[in-house]
């Protein structure tokens, strides 16, 4: 049965898919719930299985569905808590760089204030992937594979979002 399911799913099978979280949600669910707050769990799992099918022509039906299930989960998951790290980090976190001052320190606050609020007006792709890039520390290359785009959308999304940050924060600058 698994591995008709495992072909199945390959193939792109619609009822693959819904067999497939019908048999391994629960194991999706349990692993996620190690990371992620209980309340986000579900949505990490739904954003997990929508991966699951746009990437199904990657999945090799002979190798172990599971393994290939818990790492696309562990990949959304970290993406999700360095998201959520991101925007929950309290400005009063960073600590003095040696030889500042507190005036020095509250423009450096201030100024990443600005950049966090900028961030948030962008679009959600582009915030991601500028985000994965400059906190994640990624390659677009690299961005493209954990979100299962091509190279040139994440070059384009990064390119759009730089340059509405740009737009947003050049008259704080000035």
């Amino acid at each position: 049965m698994t591995d008709t399911l495992n072909v199945r799913l390959a193939e792109g099978d619609d009822a693959a898919l819904a067999e497939c979280f019908h048999t391994h949600g629960s194991l999706v669910r349990s692993y996620l719930r190690r990371f992620v707050a209980f309340q986000d769990v579900e949505d990490l799992q739904q954003v997990v299985f929508t991966e699951v099918w746009r990437s199904r022509h990657r999945f090799d039906p002979d190798r172990s569905l599971p393994a290939w299930l818990l790492g696309i989960a562990h990949n959304r998951a970290v993406d999700h808590l360095r998201v959520r790290t991101l925007r929950t980090v309290p400005l009063d976190a960073v600590a003095d760089p040696p030889g500042q001052d507190g005036r020095t320190q509250g423009a450096g606050l201030a100024e990443r204030d600005q950049v966090m609020r900028a961030l948030a007006e962008l679009p959600a792709p582009q915030r991601q992937a500028i985000e994965l890039a400059y906190y994640g520390e990624l390659t677009q290359r690299e961005i493209a594979e954990r979100l299962s785009v091509p190279l040139g959308t994440v070059k384009a999304r990064m390119a759009r979002g730089l340059r509405r940050l740009s737009a947003l924060l050049t008259p704080v600058a000035a």
